[in-house]
């Protein structure tokens, strides 16, 4: 990539249709499928469910294109839509999820591959399995991987998540962690709450769990790991979870060190969509940790992509550059020449 190529480290992608899972995979109940209503419209259901209504920007390589053009994006990391994940099902089925979503991502991405990088997915709920799907896809061209941000009661510090780990940084895959499956309650059933509190909180405690649990200090340095909208609520709490750390040494975490001494083993996209909140993200975490990304496509992603981080007048030019795409050409370790208009 160039110094001026911009790289969006946060889009999605749902397919125009995919194979009958139950048919394909086996009678497991609530599958997703998709609900065509036109070249343009599309509903992904649960059974009779509404889960989320999308648009041909999901899987239309000529629309994405037009977008990023409209906004000055010259390359998108594609990943999973979360709910295809199915990290309940039993290994063997969630892996042939895993190869259905996978090879049709490939697909999507293929009319322009110097424009979109694929992410795939794995079935996270077994070690061997997911470290199988994962050395598939970087063969068959996926970039990296895209993981939920627990499995279960599970969280990134449980042993086969960071083996998993582990092995992601031994094969030099980037790993992009986001929320999914949040809690409910009659509470956050309102305003789409689930949402607007449960996903930063989700994230909060993930990257915790990496802290607190230990993990950061049983991983290399040189996994390279990405956290879904700024990281959540957790560079906002950083002094209180570091007052906690010495306050409650006892009962806090097994960590080596405070947790704000880890700051440099992970970075945060800027999907926080105000200035104020981006410069606590550059103050908190270094700029070099911190990289362009929208949610793209779905309404509660950024339009313009990256009109934040264009705007925001704490930031000189040179920051500004990397953190449109210098700091994610690092992360993503591509060619410098990819993408570039």
């Amino acid at each position: 990539m160039t110094a001026a190529t911009t790289v969006d480290v946060h889009t999605h992608y749902v397919p125009r249709g995919w194979p009958d899972l139950e048919r394909e995979v086996g009678p497991a109940g609530d599958w997703p499928w998709l609900r065509v209503e036109s070249e343009r419209e599309a509903t992904v259901m649960i059974r009779s469910r509404e889960f989320r209504r999308v648009q041909s920007d999901c899987w239309d390589t000529e629309v994405r294109l037009a977008d990023m053009a409209a906004d000055g994006v010259d390359v998108q990391v594609v990943s999973p839509t979360p709910v295809f994940f199915n990290y309940a099902r039993p290994p063997d089925q969630a892996v042939k999820v895993a190869r259905i979503f996978n090879d049709l991502a490939l697909e999507i991405c293929a009319p322009a591959p110097e424009k979109f990088l694929p992410f795939c997915q794995v079935p996270l709920q077994d070690t061997e399995a997911a470290c199988a799907e994962l050395d598939r896809c970087m063969a068959a061209g996926h970039l990296g991987v895209e993981i939920g941000n627990h499995v279960g009661d599970r969280d990134l510090d449980d042993a086969g998540i960071v083996e998993f780990l582990q092995h992601c940084a031994r094969v030099g895959a980037p790993v992009f962690v986001h929320p999914w499956d949040m809690p409910d309650s009659p509470r956050l059933g309102r305003w789409m709450a689930k949402w607007l509190t449960g996903m930063p909180a989700e994230t909060h405690l993930s990257v915790l769990s990496l802290v607190l649990g230990g993990a950061f200090d049983r991983l290399p340095s040189s996994l390279r790991i990405c956290f879904a909208h700024g990281g959540g609520s957790f560079p906002f709490w950083v002094g209180r979870m570091d007052n906690a750390w010495h306050q409650r040494s006892d009962v806090v975490g097994t960590s080596e060190r405070p947790p704000s001494a880890y700051l440099d083993r992970f970075s945060v996209d800027t999907v926080v969509f105000s200035e104020p909140a981006l410069r606590l993200l550059v103050e908190t975490m270094g700029v070099e940790r911190v990289m362009l990304g929208s949610d793209y496509p779905y309404p509660f992603g950024e339009r313009p992509v990256g009109q934040v981080v264009r705007a925001a007048g704490f930031l000189d030019e040179a920051d500004r550059r990397r953190i449109l795409g210098g700091n994610a050409a690092r992360f993503l370790a591509v060619s410098e020449t990819a993408g570039a208009a």
